[in-house]
């Protein structure tokens, strides 16, 4: 017969194990954020063109951001903070559990009209988030591309995510999924109030392509990245470290719970 005892032990020492796994992965993250550094307009009338860089620990990429109808405006220099309040950090509308940082810089696209619109990376890249400011009037849907949202300025209430108010105040964030049909799927951000906060898409990504709902000046954005894919996913058919963590420590457990079992 088992000894309740060393059933007991091996309960433990298997609970431990799945706490370490969870804090593990879904420990907050540093993110790198878009440094807005230019923009040109195209030939098209209305076209704007906006390009940036992300530095992560080993890399430099550039982001271009395209949008036919034009923008509100565009600061890459100073200015307004609208990314306030950064202070304290834990109860920023663009922190929680996943994201350590509100945007580094008072870098802001600031939007106007509704309409598609693409980000485009030279590398690929893992786990963006996407932050948000004052999306009061209008809303974004991302084709095909589910997202969850990690963080919103809706007053400090008692929902993970639910911090401190943005700039222009307070407000609720939600998402709502559309299908389109023959397999297309628009995966809507929207809100009440006025709405500032941090969605994240999980997974690899070269390029992020969404609609604004309607013309409202204005609501702005900036996007950063965990990662790039090479740091960040690992190649197919190796276990994460985590993974490796777990199963290590696992084996140890077994190996003790064994030998007592032998004695």
């Amino acid at each position: 017969m088992i000894n309740r005892n060393l059933m007991r032990k091996a309960s433990q020492i298997f609970v431990a194990l799945a706490l370490i796994l969870n804090c593990a992965v879904a420990g907050a993250a540093q993110i790198y954020w878009t440094d807005w550094t230019g923009s040109n307009t195209g030939p098209v009338s209305g076209l704007f063109q906006g390009q940036g860089t992300i530095t992560t620990p080993t890399t430099t990429l550039n982001v271009t951001y395209n949008n036919p109808q034009g923008i509100g405006f565009y600061q890459v220099s100073g200015g307004t903070d609208w990314w306030n309040p950064r202070t304290p950090v834990g109860s920023s509308p663009y922190t929680s559990a996943l994201v350590d940082n509100p945007p580094d810089f008072n870098d802001i696209v600031a939007l106007q009209y509704a309409g598609n619109q693409t980000l485009q990376f030279s590398q690929t890249i893992a786990n963006p988030v996407f932050s948000y400011v004052s999306l009061n009037g209008n809303g974004y849907a991302f084709l095909n591309q589910d997202f969850e949202i990690l963080s919103y300025g809706g007053a400090g209430g008692n929902l993970p995510g639910d911090n401190s108010c943005g700039y222009w105040g307070c407000g609720t964030s939600y998402k709502n999924v559309v299908n389109l049909g023959n397999g297309n799927i628009e995966y809507q951000l929207l809100g009440t109030g006025e709405p500032h906060g941090t969605i994240r898409f999980t997974g690899a990504f070269n390029t992020l392509t969404w609609r604004s709902l309607s013309n409202e000046y204005w609501n702005g954005f900036t996007v950063g990245v965990q990662g790039t894919a090479a740091e960040i996913l690992p190649p197919t058919g190796v276990p994460e470290p985590a993974t490796m963590l777990l199963l290590g420590l696992g084996l140890m457990g077994l190996a003790g719970v064994r030998r007592k079992f032998k004695k």
